[in-house]
């Protein structure tokens, strides 16, 4: 029976509740999360009961933050305890994190004392670092250890770890000198030492670091774990890649939000209220809007020749939109060059220099096809014409060259490149797109 079948006759009442739980054994815990998600509260509590405590506190660990905090205001004080002390620290530290106070006073009441202590260490790590999303469920094995005795610590702690498909090797001090994956392990002879087989060309985390830089390591070196340090090199915890995809989430979702002149949320849509949703809007609009103020000010300054040649009005807004998307597609590129890391401010010129002859391709091509229109559909007025050609040639390349600049700029100024995105650089190349214009209509047509 798969998830669909399954919650189809949850929602229908047609299965008993109880003959579930041997249904679930043999399920993925997300698919049970899903099927949770979409049950009313009375049937949420009822379905996580049933589950078997084996599977319990990682169908949980895959709630959201809205039914995790159903569940736990319907468990008992000793089921909450069973299901936070069973929970890895990372997954907990998120769960509290999303709680609201009372939920958190309660669940850190239950919560045995050395992982409640774990817990608070964990919270008191800056936002987006190593150190608020890492686990301490790691395998450490001696340096003078066999490979024998590394294959019994495994079976013996393993169990309660989040991955042992890499190990860390530690002194007595803690400091990290090396890692050993399970398939070296298993290669190797049971007699071999782990210092002489371990591999000491690490790459490894600070607790202060980005989770952003840290995303982007992941990916250069094919990760699926990484350790952190402390400032004296000691090995406390480490990063999964289970984690990390989560972070791509994150970032990715905010640097969307900021390319759209949104501030940016962490709730899902449906569950965010409306007046914060207008209230992240609203900034952002009024200071475009007010920004608009500048081509206003430029048409106003024109508007005895427009007066006089009212036609030149009617290609103002193909020429200032042509202008903002152009523009928009150069630091679209750009951000997403910068975010996986195949470009950086150091490759200013070569980026610049390509987009201006882009931007020259991209201009002779649009200007000719409105020059032959504007020809053929406003009485063959030759000067008009060339006005709007060239107009649209010198937009685009200004735009491209703008668009290509800002996010760098920003780069080197500390700036999140995602806010030097779509809406702020369109007002500026609608600005310079009429002032391109005007000039050229000056000239050409004596304006």
């Amino acid at each position: 029976m798969n998830k669909e079948e399954l919650l189809e006759l949850i929602k229908q009442g047609t299965i008993d509740i109880l003959k579930l739980k041997p249904l679930l054994s043999d399920m993925n815990t997300a698919d049970i999360a899903e099927i949770s998600e979409e049950l009313d509260r009375e049937k949420k509590i009822q379905f996580f009961r049933i589950l078997p405590k084996s599977i319990a506190s990682d169908v949980f660990a895959y709630m959201d933050s809205d039914q995790q905090q159903i569940i736990i205001e319907a468990l008992t004080d000793t089921e909450i305890g069973e299901i936070m002390n069973k929970l890895f620290v990372d997954d907990a530290v998120d769960f509290i994190e999303e709680m609201p106070a009372n939920v958190v006073k309660r669940v850190l009441k239950n919560v045995q004392p050395e992982k409640r202590k774990l817990i608070n260490h964990f919270l008191q790590y800056p936002d987006d670092s190593a150190g608020s999303i890492m686990t301490t469920e790691y395998v450490d094995l001696r340096e003078d250890a066999t490979v024998r005795e590394a294959f019994d610590t495994i079976r013996s702690t393993g169990p309660n770890k989040e991955t042992i498909y890499n190990c860390y090797v530690i002194r007595r001090d803690r400091l990290l000198v090396g890692a050993i994956s399970a398939k070296t392990l298993m290669l190797a002879k049971p007699q071999e030492r782990i210092g002489d087989i371990m591999d000491t060309n690490l790459v490894f985390a600070h607790t202060t670091d980005d989770q952003e830089a840290i995303a982007e390591q992941f990916k250069k070196y094919s990760l699926l774990a990484m350790p952190v340090v402390d400032k004296e090199q000691r090995l406390v915890g480490i990063i999964t890649v289970d984690d990390i995809v989560d972070v791509i989430v994150e970032e990715s979702t905010e640097d969307i939000e900021k390319m759209n002149a949104l501030a940016p949320s962490d709730d899902p849509y449906l569950k965010t209220g409306v007046l914060r949703l207008a209230r992240n809007r609203i900034l952002w609009l009024l200071v475009l809007m007010l920004s608009a103020t500048i081509t206003g000010m430029i048409i106003s300054n024109f508007e005895a020749g427009l007066a006089a040649l009212p036609i030149l009005v009617a290609f103002i807004p193909m020429l200032m939109d042509t202008g903002g998307n152009a523009g928009s597609q150069s630091s679209t590129l750009i951000i997403r060059g910068m975010a996986i890391g195949e470009i950086s401010p150091k490759d200013i010129i070569r980026i610049v220099w390509k987009e201006v002859r882009v931007g020259l391709l991209c201009g002779l091509a649009l200007g000719t096809i409105n020059f032959i229109r504007i020809y053929l559909m406003n009485g063959q007025n030759l000067m008009l014409c060339v006005t709007v050609t060239l107009s649209v040639c010198c937009t685009i390349i200004i735009a491209k060259t703008v668009g290509c600049m800002l996010p760098l700029v920003a780069k080197c100024l500390k700036i999140d490149p995602a806010v030097m995105a779509a809406p702020l650089i369109t007002t500026i190349v609608d600005a310079l797109s009429l002032i391109i214009y005007f000039l050229f209509a000056k000239a050409i047509i004596g304006l």
